[in-house]
Order: structure tokens, then C-alpha cells, then sequence
């Protein structure tokens, strides 16, 4: 599976919705396989993490985490390794996780969670939940309020701001950006920003070189991925305001595309890019 798939899959799974099956008056979790980064993110903050006995691909967050053992990515699960394991909980993730892999998991018997906040809100909801199932429901609620306490404060700092035309680079091969469902136009919109392919057919549109000179965007944000960057000469293109004026940024994926805590660091750092150009 090449980046770009691997990309929209990532991305993808923020449009679902989040459930979890769990038996009524279960003991608190102390063995947990959290399939996924964010998951692994949100167990740590809220003093969860050194529970997490396996995880998936691309769980670097904190850095303890990156001693957690792999049993699988976006191309599968080891599930033997679940077995193995012992867990009293297995974190899913129905966008980011196989469906039949999630579905092997439940038929044996293992309590689940699918951790997939659809929206910046829900982040603060499921960090609870989790402190629910693993017996750190002080910490977790308190994490939970000091993020809505800061989303909502970065969303009143940002609606009295001038509007500015934002193309988001997704992708370069190929040219592909966000539209009104996705959730990066969740964090576009608190910052006030208007995205110039809002309206797109669907939420990870590819698009044209030439679309984009039509639109005229004043700032382009692109994630900071090496072949995201190199991959489109926007220098090229002058008779766009955003290379015109070099307001041309690169921010971290992670905070970015991640349904986790630190997403409100990615909602600050992609403000701050707009600022530059009001």
C-alpha cells in the first residue's frame, strides 16, 4: 500500500463514528493492546500508557511508546499475538484497523473500545472513556476539561479574525487537499480560515494545478512530509497570492491528522500560519 493510501486511511477514519463494546462492572484495564497511535497518545495522557502491552505502526508519541512491541499497521494484525498478549482490553479503530481483524478480535471474546473521535469535541469525550475502562477517571476527566477549556478559548480567539483563503496540501502525486467533512477542515474552520475546495464532491479531493491557480489561495499549507514537498515546484505558479506573497508553510502531520490531545497544538500551529498573512 503506497503513502497516499495509507494517508487517506488515516484520514478517513475521523468521518466514523466511535463505539465500544465492554462487559457491565468490568475491572479496570491493566493489559492493553491500543491499535492505534492515537489511542496509545490519549492512554498516556491520561496515565494509562505503561498498561499498553502491544501497539500498531507509527505509535511515537510520548517517547516511551516507541518501546511499546508492534504487532501490525494499516495492512493487518498479528492476531495471535493478541492471544498470546492476554489483554483485558484491545483499543480498535474502525477507520485505521481491518475490518475482519476487529471483527476476529471481538468473536474472541476480548473486551474492546473503538477509539475514532469523528470531531476536535469528541477527542475530550473518549479520554474519558478510556479513564472509565482503566480506572483513571480523575486524570482523564481532568485532561478532558483542560482540552475543551483550551478548544473553546482558541475558537473565540480566531472567530473575530479576518477570513483567509487556505489551500491545504494533502498531497503532491497526487495533488490531493481536504474538503467540508474532513478533519483538517475542522481545525481550517477554528482558525477561521476559508478553505478554497470546501465544496468538494468529496472529503479528500484530487485536484489540479490549474484549480488551484482558479481558486487563488492566500496562504498554502502543506504537511511536513518530504515527499509531500517536494513533489509540486509551487514557484512556478506566481500568479497565486500564496507563492506570489510566499506565504507557502509546513506543518507537522502528526498534530495535524492525529484525533488526539495534541491536535490542539496542530489547531495553534496552523493559526499561527494564518496569522502571517492577515
Amino acid at each position: 500500500m503506497n503513502r497516499v493510501t495509507q494517508l487517506f486511511m488515516l484520514l478517513t477514519a475521523c468521518a466514523l463514528p466511535s463505539a465500544f463494546a465492554l462487559a457491565d462492572n468490568a475491572a479496570p484495564a491493566k493489559r492493553i493492546v491500543a491499535l492505534s497511535p492515537h489511542s496509545v497518545e490519549m492512554l498516556y495522557a491520561i496515565g494509562a500508557g505503561e498498561s499498553i502491552v502491544a501497539t500498531t505502526d507509527h505509535a511515537d508519541f510520548p517517547e516511551a511508546a516507541l518501546q511499546i512491541p508492534r504487532i501490525g499497521g494499516y495492512y493487518g494484525i498479528q492476531i495471535e499475538r493478541v492471544l498470546e498478549l492476554e489483554p483485558d482490553l484491545v483499543v480498535v479503530w474502525s477507520g485505521g484497523n481491518k475490518a475482519e481483524d476487529i471483527a476476529r478480535i471481538k468473536e474472541l471474546g476480548f473486551r474492546v473500545f473503538d477509539s475514532n473521535p469523528s470531531t476536535l469535541e469528541l477527542v475530550a469525550d473518549e479520554l474519558v472513556s478510556l479513564g472509565e475502562l482503566t480506572g483513571h477517571q480523575a486524570q482523564a476527566t481532568k485532561v478532558a476539561d483542560d482540552y475543551r477549556q483550551q478548544l473553546s478559548q482558541l475558537r473565540s480567539d480566531n472567530s473575530v479574525k479576518p477570513g483567509v483563503s487556505v489551500f491545504y496540501q494533502l498531497w503532491s502525486t497526487p495533488l490531493m487537499t481536504v474538503a467540508k467533512n474532513s478533519w483538517i477542515q475542522q481545525i481550517i474552520g477554528v482558525c477561521h480560515g476559508d478553505n478554497v475546495f470546501v465544496d468538494a464532491a468529496n472529503d479528500y479531493p484530487q485536484v489540479s494545478l490549474e484549480t488551484v491557480v482558479l481558486k487563488q489561495p492566500e496562504v498554502i499549507l502543506q504537511s511536513q512530509d518530504e515527499g509531500n514537498i517536494i513533489g509540486v515546484d509551487w514557484s512556478l505558479w506566481t500568479e497565486i497570492p500564496a507563492v506570489k506573497n510566499e506565504h507557502i508553510y509546513q506543518l507537522n502531520a502528526d498534530l495535524l491528522h492525529r484525533a488526539a490531545p495534541r491536535a490542539l497544538l496542530g489547531v495553534e500551529a496552523l493559526c499561527e500560519a494564518l496569522d502571517k498573512v492577515r
